[in-house]
Order: C-alpha cells, then structure tokens, then sequence
C-alpha cells in the first residue's frame, strides 16, 4: 500500500454523540427512531414517527456520549495508530431546525474541538455532511427532501462547515450512503410516505433534490476552499445474478443500475438514458430546470467513497421463503456465501469486485469510509473481549483491497473501519450488534457504565496499521 494510504475508522453523530439536546441542538430525525418493536416500519417510511405509545426508548438521546468522552476516545484512536477518522456532524447541532439564519456557535465549536483533538495526534478528519440526520423541523415543515426548500438550507449549512473548517478538512462528503433512500427513506433522508402517495415519484424526487444539494454544496466548496476535496457515497455491493438465467441476469443488471443511479449523476454531472425513459413512461416529475441541469454538470465529486458490507444477490422469480435481506437490500440468498449472525452475506472477495466496478465505471479515486462486521461480544472477567471473529472477517476483506490495489491499479485513498468503537446501529438500534475495536459498556435498554475497554482487535489493527497492512497475521498483536 501506498505510504500514506488513510488507515482509520468510521462512525456518525446520531450513532456516538448522545447529547441530543444540549449544546442547543435541536431534534434530528433519529432522535425520533425508537428501539424496538416499531423501529423497522418508521425506518422504511411506513410509520409516522409520532404513531408510536408513550415510553418507547430511544438510543440516539445518549448513544455512547461521544459528546463528552471524545478526547478519551480520540486519544484511543491515537494509541491504535490511526491516520483518518471518518465521522459526520450533525444538521441540527449546528442548525437547531435549520431554518435559523445564524449558526449555533456551540455546536460549531464542539466540532472544532473534536477536530483540533484529531490534529493534535496528526489524524486526517474527514467530515460526512449530512449522515441519516435532518433537523425535525424540516421534517414538519416541508416533508424533507420532498421539498425543494430543502436544496437552498442544505447549501447554506455546508457553506457555514466549509468556511468554519476551511484549512483544516481536505476530505468532505455530501451525503452518507445516499441511495439508502430508496430501500428505508425516512432513515436515509427523513422522508415519510403519505397514505396515497406515489413512491417512486416522492423518492426520486427527492433524490434530484438532495443531488442537487450535493452539487451546490460541492461548488461552494471549491470556491471557499479549493484545496479541499468532495466525495460522494454509496452502500456499495455488486448485484451478483443467481443463475446463469437471462432473467436472473437481466435482473442483476437492473438492481446495478438502480444502485449506481445516484453515483451516475454525482461522478458523471448527469442523469443516465434510463431515467430519462422511466421517468416519461411513469409520469414522474423531478423538477429539473436547467440550472439544475447547469449545477450538476459543472459539480461533479473528486472521489467516489463507499460502504461494503456485502454483495446481493438477484433472482427475477423470487420464491416464497427466498427473500434475504441485508443492509436493506433485499435480494436472493447466495447458497456460496456464510451469514453475520444478523444475515449479512459475507463476501470478501466481493469487496474486490465492487471496487473494480466502480473504477471501470468512473475512473475516479477511491476510499472504504465503512467496513465491518457486527457481532455478539462477550466480556471476560477481566473486560477483555478475544473478538477473533472480527479480526478473521477484517483480515480477509483487507486481502481483497490490497489485491485491488496492488494487482488490479485501482487508486484507493484509504480504509476506515465502521464502528471503530461500539455504537448504536443504525438499522436495529442495537448496542448488541458490535462493531468496535473498542468496547463500550452500554446495553440495548441503556444501561452500563460507558466505560470503554480494548477488545484483542484493536491491538491486531494497530499492528495492521503500523505495518501499512503488511503483517495481517490473527496473531500478530499476541
């Protein structure tokens, strides 16, 4: 790997932070996503978030009080040696309902603190923009990205970022996983489905609006910062065909092509031929006007960042009993591929192959801002946790980017692990559901102390890193 290959972590402000009000934050629209039983319907967009009985919990109003903890747990991604901490700020910690025409000041400086902590150990930060979190007040008020309000205040709270960090982050990105819209949209970008209301023509229009949104964000950067770069970011995994059936390939390529829609328009500057038709067969009406048109062709992203978890898997006749879904994809099983002990397909060398896609497709710099495997840890007596299992899964997908990089020529910025530290996850509200080298003592119900200990992966990754990936051997931190 290349020396200063960006070996780190990931996390995001509604998983870590806690602190969801204070400081003048205002409600986002996690805070609003109970644990539990009612959690899945408000994620897809199926539920009002207000639809709910009183006393539900919700994990986001602590988390793992990054808030107050973030220079014991910088200090941890020091010692481990990291050289890039993906993590993202939250909307209404800086905007409390995002209409406020001033920022809030002690928001802002809470994210400069945190970033002068990362410098201070020589720790490149790299800012999510927007990561799973709009301001409630949007939510009430204009639906979300249905609204094309919603381009115009985006543009402004990126533009307040940018000055404020100018010199200090060279890597942005606009949108965290932002074709996640289309499977949970309330989770990917605050959008509640009306009774009535047509899908497609909400959810793809409020795509053209958070496009938009990235491509004027983007030129504001250049302008205030033009040493600075702007990313884009996709769930990213092949569509493998389940058979050698055309359909099943027909079906793949559909899947593809409906997952690269976003990174088309944010790489390419334009709308693919098939929108194009589709829209005009479905009667579905984006809004675009030819500033819009202007913007994004002029406003394209520098690189192309991703989260891989896995691949799916497509099969145009899905049978009863069939049907998997993994980081809310819903695809085939794949009969070749072993599960996470959630259902995640786990595919190592599907890495490898997502990685050349992308290149061939874009021909742009490429970074891993999120990779792991979420499992049950179990604590020993005396707080150390032997998580071999996530040190096996790591090492193997490690060996596949590498081999990307190293056999195939494809330029990788770097790698940063998902959930670097224990968080709560996204998709479940689960503190369960671990990712981290470090462990966090906190529960589902939210209960524990929050103390933070090393699990045997840690001490493995920062010999992975000071090796700039060389000595991948399980037991090489023994």
């Amino acid at each position: 790997m290349q020396k200063d290959f960006l070996w780190g972590g990931a996390s995001a402000a509604n998983q870590i932070e806690g602190g969801y009000l204070a400081g003048g934050k205002g409600l986002t629209s996690v805070d609003l996503i109970p644990h539990g039983a009612y959690r899945r319907e408000i994620l897809a967009g199926l539920r009002h978030y207000e639809d709910v009985p009183e006393g539900q919990f919700y994990p986001s109003h602590e988390a793992i009080d990054f808030y107050t903890h973030y220079k014991e747990d910088i200090a941890l991604f020091a010692e481990m040696g990291f050289k890039a901490y993906r993590f993202s700020m939250a909307w209404s910690r800086v905007f409390p309902t995002g209409l406020e025409e001033e920022p809030n000041e002690e928001g802002l400086q809470f994210y400069e603190n945190v970033i002068d902590e990362l410098l201070k150990y020589n720790i490149e930060p790299i800012v999510t923009i927007n990561h799973f979190d709009v301001p409630k007040t949007l939510i009430d008020n204009y639906g979300s990205w249905k609204s094309r309000e919603m381009i115009a205040l985006f543009e402004k709270y990126a533009t307040v970022l940018f000055k404020r960090f100018k010199g200090k982050v060279k890597y942005w990105i606009s949108v965290n996983e932002i074709n996640m819209l289309f499977h949970l949209p309330f989770m990917g970008a605050g959008i509640y489905l009306e009774e009535g209301e047509n899908r497609e023509q909400v959810l793809y229009k409020a795509a053209h609006h958070e496009l938009v949104a990235s491509a004027r964000a983007t030129k504001a950067l250049r302008e205030i910062d033009p040493d600075a770069q702007m990313g884009c970011m996709i769930a990213a995994g092949d569509y493998y065909p389940y058979s050698a059936n055309p359909k099943d390939i027909r079906a793949a390529q559909l899947a593809n092509q409906e997952n690269f829609f976003f990174i088309d328009v944010q790489s390419r500057g334009k709308y693919p031929n098939w929108t194009k038709h589709k829209f005009a067969e479905e009667g579905i009406e984006i809004g675009m006007t030819e500033e819009d048109e202007k913007v994004l062709a002029e406003n394209t992203v520098d690189y192309i960042s991703l989260s891989y978890y896995s691949t799916r898997t497509s099969k145009a006749e899905l049978e009863p009993g069939e049907a998997t879904t993994g980081n809310a994809f819903v695809g085939a099983v794949n009969p070749y591929l072993e599960k996470s002990e959630w259902g995640w397909a786990i595919d190592p060398l599907g890495m490898r192959t997502t990685l050349n896609t992308l290149w061939e497709r874009y021909q742009k710099p490429l970074f891993i801002v999120e990779n792991g495997l979420g499992a049950y840890d179990k604590p020993e007596e005396d707080g150390s946790v032997h998580d071999d299992y996530r040190i096996d899964y790591l090492k193997q997908h490690i060996e596949e980017f590498k081999a990307a990089v190293e056999i195939d020529g494809i330029p990788l910025l770097g790698y940063t692990t998902w959930g670097c530290i224990d968080l709560v996850s996204a998709s479940t509200g689960e503190m369960s559901k671990r990712y981290g080298f470090i462990y966090v003592d906190r529960d589902d119900a939210g209960n524990g102390t929050m103390a933070r200990s090393r699990k045997d992966s840690f001490y493995w990754y920062k010999k992975v890193i000071e090796t700039n990936g060389e000595n991948l051997n399980a037991d090489n931190f023994k």
